[in-house]
């Protein structure tokens, strides 16, 4: 049996068992990519030593498998009561074998071949709901205060604490403003975390990164048989956060026909799974968040005007970082105790000319990309000194200014062809994603808001694909 070695904590632990050498190898690199810890063995007698031994977040187990199969292991879980969510694999989707296994207690199952974004999807629903179930269990109601995770002392961040303070305990209603990568996510768990809600569970979504289909199925849940690959009865998010809050991410992308049933759940408050009729009453508070001007998009017709006024009881508006340059020294000695673990040498400080080169950069990436760049110095940094050498800017629009010969109106002026503009412009949001998300080509597909075969299909038009893919991306090209 094997693990990784990274010394960075891991979002969670899977464990995979499969003889098919070639199979572990291949998911080993999907998860890993992913950030999961990864441990494998290669026959059911191997199963449940490991599990004692690694005490996985996830079993990925396949069927058939020598000695005893995936079945017989679960039966022998099922006695010896070991609660760790299972995946099984298997080539016969609708056979008794699968399920027997939903009978047993498996999770779900997936079908060989897989198709890769299917599976990361599927793993991730898996772990979000049992992370959610343990929130149930072990219920926190010592009220946190809002400033533990949101740095800033600005004028422009005191209005946003104000604002925090003022509306957290009500029920009402909240749309979010901001650009990405503000801190809307930290302003939402803030509220959250200050209201009389907060014993209850907090759900979060992330409506751009799902399908129309996925995303009804992950909001209302649905029923088995329902769809294709619909096993089992599944609870939605909406009725995991009933009592509690679930906070909308990115709701400007959500779908005309989906927002449509939101409205009803805001209005109603009830809606109906996928596949069923039956109505399902909750009390869920809804915080929702944009980078979008939902205005502009009721007027193009893309939101629905009835739904954005539903949302929008209490507007909050989270300033981009330029409107608060106060707070990046602030800001800043917070990512550097952040990552002082990967200083080469001592605990890292930060010189008063690279102090001034950040605050002479204008900050389209925001705290985000204020994030990505110190922990990049550090790591660049020789000694434990941050000069401005350190100091690289790799946001979309710092290299367009840098690279582009005055960037877009200038190459306008110049009669460059249209074609060549909008190409150039892809390559380096391409490039920026790469560099903001250390290479994760996963990570740097959400976000940017496409597929990951997308992304490669674009980065081998681009030149910008290694001499060498992993075995994951032969995979999904």
């Amino acid at each position: 049996m094997t693990g990784t070695t990274d010394s960075s904590a891991p979002d969670a632990s899977v464990l995979v068992a499969d003889d098919d050498a070639s199979i572990r190898s291949l998911l080993r690199t999907v998860f890993e990519e992913e950030g999961y810890d990864v441990h494998d063995v290669a026959a059911g007698r191997e199963v449940l030593p490991a599990i004692n031994k690694v005490r996985p977040d996830l079993v990925m187990m396949d069927v058939r498998m020598p000695g005893l199969s995936g079945i017989e292991v679960l039966e022998q879980m099922k006695r010896s009561n070991i609660d760790v969510p299972v995946l099984l694999m298997t080539a016969f989707g609708t056979s008794n074998v699968a399920i027997r296994a939903i009978q047993l207690g498996a999770y779900d199952y997936v079908t060989k071949p897989f198709d890769l974004d299917d599976l990361i999807i599927t793993v991730k629903r898996t772990l979000d709901h049992r992370d959610l179930a343990k929130r149930v269990k072990a219920l926190d109601e010592t009220p946190r205060d809002p400033l533990d995770n949101i740095i800033g002392n600005s004028a422009a961040m005191q209005d946003v604490y104000k604002t925090i303070g003022r509306v957290a305990r009500t029920d009402a209603t909240i749309l979010i403003h901001g650009e990405s990568g503000t801190g809307k996510e930290l302003v939402a768990t803030a509220l959250h975390a200050n209201s009389h809600r907060r014993s209850m569970a907090f759900v979060k979504v992330a409506c751009a990164s799902l399908t129309e289909t996925l995303l009804e199925s992950e909001l209302f849940g649905h029923e088995q048989g329902a769809f294709t690959s619909a096993s089992r009865t599944r609870k939605g998010r909406f009725e995991m956060a009933d009592k509690g809050t679930i906070f909308l991410d990115e709701i400007g992308e959500m779908s005309l026909n989906t927002q449509k049933k939101l409205l009803r759940v805001l209005q109603e408050r009830e809606f109906e799974r996928v596949g069923s009729s039956t109505p399902i009453k909750v009390d869920t508070r809804v915080i929702a968040a944009t980078n979008r001007d939902l205005q502009r998009e009721v007027a193009d017709e893309r939101f629905r005007e009835d739904l954005y006024y539903r949302l929008n009881v209490i507007s909050m508006r989270i300033p981009p970082l330029r409107e608060r340059m106060d707070d990046i020294p602030l800001l800043v000695e917070h990512f550097l105790q952040k990552y002082r673990s990967d200083a080469p040498s001592g605990a890292p400080r930060i010189s008063e000319e690279a102090q001034a080169k950040l605050l002479d950069y204008t900050w389209p990436g925001n705290v985000r990309e204020l994030e990505n760049v110190v922990h990049r110095s550090i790591i660049l940094a020789r000694d434990e000194v941050v000069t401005p050498h350190h100091i690289v800017f790799t946001g979309a629009f710092g290299r367009m200014d840098s690279h582009v010969d005055g960037g877009i109106p200038e190459m306008v002026a110049k009669a460059v062809p249209l074609r060549r503009i909008v190409a150039d412009t892809e390559k380096q949001a391409i490039e920026s994603a790469l560099a903001l998300c250390n290479g994760n080509r996963s990570q740097a597909a959400k976000t940017l808001g496409i597929y990951r075969r997308l992304l490669y299909a674009k980065m081998r038009e681009y030149g910008l694909e290694p001499a060498e893919r992993s075995p994951r991306e032969a995979e999904v090209a």
